[in-house]
């Protein structure tokens, strides 16, 4: 007989609690909506049922069953069900505000009673957060990040054969697949060639939760036009899309993947960590047990957890991601109570890390309170 400790049960039921809580605020705001709605019984019924099929559409795009659907549907039915979790979270906490507003005698009861005035402020303010959002969320941020190192470098050289700067173009969470499709890939590709680096860095996560967008939209064409070598590590997504399908897509696409391994460029050591996912990845001291330590090193580990690690083997500079600093506000708070780092510079030691919100986004288009962005180091002789 198994005893059913604390622990045993919540793993168990983990999955109910999980899909519990959604569920709770897809009522409460259906309910509210319904008792705000000043339109006849029918029509709020037909509000509601939509505002149900958008619900039902996040797990069906997060399901296997979507690979069935045609991609464009597939890719609309993406799109529709994030996007409505997003708005979700934002209706929760405006009709809790309005709620308090409400029993404080704030706001009297009869604007959130079958009111065209509460209706209106309601979706007003929605539609102006969110078109917000969106703006914000393509407006694509590049971040200025200088290193001086007095370590010997290969540095390049400019038309006139001077030694110069090395241009590093640093991103991670690209999050291509049903949302981000070859269109904006290649807008993106066109965005860093502007640059003109030396190197291209991701810090994981290229690949959203599957693979088959990728593959059907042939978005490896688009990587080929890169104009410089692109090295990357791996991202628990790419876990999710079947790591042996991601390593074939990177193949094809020319992308070096680096999996606890090290690569030589130009004077510098590019690490790349296979994602925490895996949990029998090497550790970061034995991937670097024979890096000449008078090489600038780059470590590229797409999760910012035990930090420590590369202070202590002396690595000069960590890239990382995958917190997306919370994507939406109040989550960029969330993100810096979990993380040491959740987003940006830091350094401890020696070491100097940036965090990066992520190039792209997983699930809705929407940015409140981060952004996103791409960043440019430019490393310098001390």
């Amino acid at each position: 007989m198994i005893l059913l400790t604390p622990h045993l049960i919540f793993m168990r039921y983990s999955f109910l609690l999980i899909l519990l809580i959604p569920c709770a605020a897809q009522a409460y705001v259906s309910w509210r909506m319904f008792q705000l709605m000043p339109f006849s019984l029918g029509w709020r019924l037909v509000v509601l049922g939509l505002m149900l099929q958008a619900f039902c559409l996040f797990f069906l795009a997060l399901s296997p069953s979507v690979e069935r659907l045609p991609l464009s549907l597939a890719s609309a039915f993406y799109d529709i069900g994030t996007s409505w979790f997003i708005f979700l979270i934002y209706l929760v906490m405006l009709w809790l505000l309005l709620d308090v507003l409400r029993l404080c005698h704030v706001i009297p009861s009869s604007f959130l009673h079958h009111s065209w005035s509460g209706l209106g402020f309601v979706v007003g303010l929605m539609a102006v957060i969110f078109t917000f959002a969106w703006f914000h969320y393509n407006n694509k941020v590049c971040v200025q990040v200088d290193v001086k190192t007095s370590k010997p470098l290969s540095f390049p050289v400019d038309s006139q054969g001077s030694p110069r700067p090395f241009r590093i173009v640093m991103s991670s969470d690209w999050h291509l697949g049903y949302h981000n499709r070859r269109a904006t890939l290649s807008r993106w590709v066109d965005m860093i060639n502007v640059e003109q680096p030396d190197l291209i860095l991701v810090a994981g996560d290229i690949i959203d939760h599957n693979a088959r967008p990728l593959i059907e939209e042939n978005m490896a064409e688009e990587f080929r036009r890169l104009q410089a070598p692109v090295y990357a590590c791996l991202g628990n997504h790419e876990y999710y899309a079947g790591r042996s399908t991601a390593e074939d897509f990177f193949r094809e696409s020319g992308i070096h993947l680096l999996r606890d391994s090290v690569a030589q460029v130009g004077g510098l050591s590019i690490i790349g960590r296979d994602d925490r996912t895996n949990r029998h990845r090497r550790r970061l001291s034995d991937v670097m047990a024979g890096i000449d330590k008078d090489s600038f090193t780059i470590l590229l580990d797409h999760q910012p957890s035990n930090l420590e690690e590369a202070e202590k083997a002396g690595v000069d500079f960590q890239l990382s991601g995958h917190t997306h600093h919370g994507q939406v506000w109040p989550g960029n708070w969330l993100t810096d109570l979990l993380f040491e780092c959740a987003y940006g510079s830091y350094e401890r030691g020696s070491t100097r890390y940036y965090v990066s919100s992520g190039l792209g986004i997983w699930g809705a288009p929407f940015r409140i309170a981060t952004q996103s962005e791409y960043v440019v180091l430019t490393i310098t002789k001390e």
